[in-house]
């Protein structure tokens, strides 16, 4: 979270002292609806819904798409164990694709990792970073896959004037305590779609059949994923703070990226599919190997600027993700998807710990320095011009 302060506090106590803390206390003036119409605004969509938690959205979005057993789900190798475990939690198999460059979905290896099973794919929007979202959509609909954006590390960020999470069919966000905006644990699901909407939010209420919803999709059980007013105050006013927030973000990570450029050093900034709409949260460098990575690194610690490499990023890399290459998915076995006789002509034998080299390699030779809200210029200014002359060391030193 980058900012937080009396407005939200006294959104909460206005709710306590309200005494209506249930999401369906007050259908006509709930934070939980106002936080979704505002949500709606802001992006250009039809429908929203606030959730429990950026996971609780996949799993919605998933639901609402009709995804499930007998299904594969295309996610990237780089992304937070979620991504996948959403997959699995509606009895899907997930199929691992390499990221590019950019660090997201490379569209290149998700229409080569298409199957007969294929029902849905998830690009992420990792670390702030848009994925390619024009050539992504034009192979799933040219090959009749559903798209679920990712955008839980990327709230509020945009693809060429779109906001991320409404391009594809259906969008997921995360508010947990790690993200641009927070309230402590939250997510949203984003779409155009009726149907998918509808189907959502029967999932995410067990007892949806009977909130008087108008609705044309037959009922059905579902799951417990509703937001409670108390979280719903705090995001409400949150939503509020954030296109400020990324306007500064946005400002100093330009700042450090325009002084690298103007010094000319040898240091290859990472290229983006889009750089206006990325939220800003890092500036991040690729280099030709692990060990000149390592040296700039090293260097630039030596000169006080902390960097940080994603293949060091723990569960966010795919080899990490033990519970799903052991295939340890739910206490009782009956429970585990891919132990489930729809899934056997899935492709299974492909989760390994190699399926994706590429994506391990790239990010093994990528680093990253984070953006500071309230950097001054001159603070980002002196963090390029250390890690322009980390880069001038680093490379003059003997190999």
């Amino acid at each position: 979270m980058f900012e937080i302060g009396q407005e939200e506090i006294d959104a909460v106590a206005e709710v306590i002292n309200a005494q209506r803390m249930f999401r369906y206390s007050d259908p006509e003036a709930g934070r939980a609806y106002a936080c979704e119409a505002r949500i709606k605004e802001m992006l250009g969509c039809s429908e929203s819904l606030i959730v429990t938690s950026g996971t609780a959205a996949l799993i919605c979005g998933l639901v609402g798409i009709g995804v499930g057993p007998g299904d594969e789900v295309i996610v990237p190798a780089y992304t937070w164990l979620a991504s996948a475990g959403a997959v699995l939690a509606v009895g899907a198999i997930p199929v691992l694709a390499d990221v590019d460059e950019t660090l997201t979905l490379d569209p290149v290896d998700f229409e080569r990792r298409i199957g007969p099973r294929s029902k849905a794919v998830i690009p992420v929007h990792m670390a702030g970073r848009p994925a390619d979202m024009d050539r992504i959509v034009d192979v799933a609909k040219t090959r009749g896959i559903a798209v679920l954006e990712d955008s839980c590390q990327a709230v509020g960020g945009s693809y060429k004037g779109r906001r991320l999470a409404t391009i594809g069919d259906a969008g997921a966000f995360s508010f947990n305590v790690y993200k641009n905006i927070s309230c402590g644990e939250g997510g949203a699901l984003m779409t155009n779609n009726r149907q998918i909407y509808e189907r959502a939010l029967y999932y995410h209420d067990m007892g949806s059949a009977f909130r008087g919803h108008s609705l044309t999709e037959p009922e059905f059980l579902g799951n417990t994923y509703r937001m409670n007013e108390i979280q719903a105050a705090v995001l409400f006013v949150q939503l509020g703070r954030l296109d400020g927030i990324l306007a500064q973000l946005r400002e100093r990570r330009d700042w450090i990226r325009d002084a690298i450029l103007a010094a000319d050093a040898p240091l290859m900034l990472s290229p983006s599919a889009d750089i206006a709409g990325d939220c800003g949260l890092h500036v991040s460098f690729l280099f030709e190997t692990v060990e000149a990575r390592i040296r700039f690194s090293e260097r630039a610690a030596e000169l006080g600027c902390k960097l940080s490499s994603p293949i060091d990023s723990g569960k966010h890399v795919y080899t990490k993700w033990s519970t799903l290459l052991e295939r340890k998915v739910g206490v009782h076995p009956r429970m585990n998807p891919f132990l489930w006789p729809a899934n056997q002509d899935c492709r299974i034998a492909n989760l390994t710990a190699d399926c994706c080299p590429r994506t391990l390699d790239l990010l093994a030779r990528t680093t990253t320095v984070g953006v500071g809200l309230d950097q001054k210029r001159e603070a980002c200014e002196a963090v390029a011009d250390s890690l322009c002359r980390a880069a001038r060391d680093a490379d003059a030193k003997p190999k």
